[in-house]
């Protein structure tokens, strides 16, 4: 199949470039600094800025048919809402949601046409289970999810089909963003927060991105792939978790196994 992965240039994107290349499938390898894909044994290697409708429609044009699109690329966003800069939230909106529909809407027409393709969208657990800090990031994840969520029940008529990737904490994980501390009343937060993931990832720490190229490379192969497919022990546990309690219980859970006492 002819692949095209976004935000390949690190961590999951780079590693799901290297995994389906190696399963011997064409990959296209984007990143908006082009730079970042040199090292990569790939079919071919194109600039796509996902928040720009042009560079869409020309790595497109020049990525030629496909038959599936990796929606990876992706900031990230911390810090508490209480004051959050709206102008930043609006960008990680712009590229994390925004970014995967524009690049559907580009390529929905001719696949309704031929009946087939299958979009793999890179979400998290933050796209169902918010936490503190991380309101932007995950506001973000649980629009694609509703986004994506939709287009299933869209598209897989005319044999399209989507499926949502939930990856919990991974090492060593996209570009860091720019964090927007907040008023100081928020530091004894920012201070227990510190640290969270090694409390549900457990002594082994965060599993490197390897482990989502597979899952992703699985799910563009098996067609009996389901919609949501959670990656990690700790993504496992947080979604089965979610799933079984309530609100009020499942906070109660997680403040216990965070040791949180914000």
């Amino acid at each position: 199949m002819r692949i095209l992965v976004t935000g390949a240039g690190r961590a999951i994107g780079q590693a799901t470039a290297v995994e389906c290349a190696q399963r011997g499938h064409d990959v296209v390898a984007t990143a908006r600094d082009v730079s970042l894909l040199a090292g990569l044994d790939v079919a071919q290697r194109l600039s796509l800025d996902v928040t720009d409708a042009d560079s869409v429609r020309t790595a497109l044009d020049a990525a030629g048919e496909l038959d599936v699109v990796v929606n990876n690329a992706a900031l990230q966003g911390r810090g508490p809402l209480e004051g959050y800069p709206l102008d930043r939230l609006h960008a990680i909106v712009d590229t994390n949601t925004y970014g995967p529909l524009r690049i559907a809407q580009e390529l929905i027409p001719s696949w309704r046409e031929r009946g087939s393709g299958t979009f793999v969208n890179v979400s998290s657990v933050q796209g169902q289970v918010a936490t503190p800090l991380e309101g932007a990031y995950a506001a973000s994840k649980y629009a694609l999810e509703a986004l994506s969520e939709t287009l299933h029940y869209e598209l897989s008529h005319f044999g399209i089909r989507i499926v949502i990737i939930q990856p919990g904490y991974i090492a060593p994980g996209m570009k860091r963003g720019v964090h927007h501390e907040g008023h100081e009343a928020y530091a004894p937060l920012l201070e227990q927060w510190e640290g969270t993931d090694a409390k549900v990832t457990g002594p082994a720490g965060r599993p490197g991105p390897e482990i989502v190229a597979v899952a992703i490379a699985n799910a563009i192969e098996d067609p009996a792939t389901p919609l949501r497919v959670p990656v990690g022990a700790d993504a496992e546990m947080i979604m089965a978790t979610r799933r079984a309690l309530d609100d009020a219980a499942f906070e109660a859970a997680m403040r216990k196994a965070l040791d949180l006492q914000w």
